[in-house]
């Protein structure tokens, strides 16, 4: 038979069945994380490294000291605002004693103010060779000394009370005037010394809008 012929020359061929299960990851089985994600994306993560940085700059012991003698030039014309304070409290006027002879000498150079304002003003504060710590301290000191000018000036114009409710108001507004500038001296004194940067009130944002 033809037919039966053809079957024995050519064979069929076996199907071959494949029993490989594919492998599915469970939940508890480990995958590094590149089967998940490709090449480019899968990176290692940098070190850490310890950076140890101090909180505030070192700053040399000579700008420290100009920067805390610029504040001696508002104290020290602040002190006539503290005459009504010494009278009251005669121990106050003891603690400043020592600085008489100092005041003195202020007192008695011809435009000292002036002269001390601008050596103060050109000499550190727009002078490039000095660090922001100083400069800053400075600008500071020249805001402040100029705030002071400003009651001295009213007082010229309006004249001085020698008694009566006016009189009072001046004697608290010199008491105000003093304390806040002693404050402020003895503050930015301290600071300085300790390298930290104060910041004075009513002062430190206008003397940074300067720098």
């Amino acid at each position: 038979m033809p037919t039966a012929s053809l079957l024995r020359l050519h064979p069929l061929p076996r199907l071959q069945i494949s029993t490989r299960r594919h492998l599915r990851p469970s939940s508890t089985t480990h995958i590094p994380p590149s089967l998940h994600y490709p090449p480019s994306i899968v990176q290692r993560s940098p070190r850490r490294t310890a950076i140890s940085m101090s909180y505030h700059a070192v700053v040399p012991t000579s700008e420290r000291i100009v920067a805390a003698l610029s504040y001696s030039l508002p104290f020290l014309n602040s002190l006539h605002y503290g005459r009504f304070l010494f009278a009251r409290f005669p121990p106050l006027g003891l603690a400043i004693e020592p600085l008489l002879p100092l005041m003195s000498a202020y007192r008695s150079l011809p435009y000292a103010s002036f002269v001390a304002f601008f050596a103060l003003y050109l000499g550190v504060v727009r002078n490039p060779s000095f660090g922001r710590f100083v400069r800053f301290n400075a600008m500071q000191a020249v805001v402040l000394d100029v705030l002071l000018a400003l009651p001295a000036l009213l007082q010229r114009i309006f004249g001085m009370p020698a008694r009566g409710l006016g009189f009072r108001l001046l004697e608290v507004g010199y008491d105000v005037i003093f304390v806040f500038t002693a404050g402020c001296f003895l503050y930015g004194l301290v600071s300085c010394v300790l390298g930290k940067t104060p910041y004075l009130p009513l002062v430190a944002s206008a003397a940074d809008r300067q720098l």
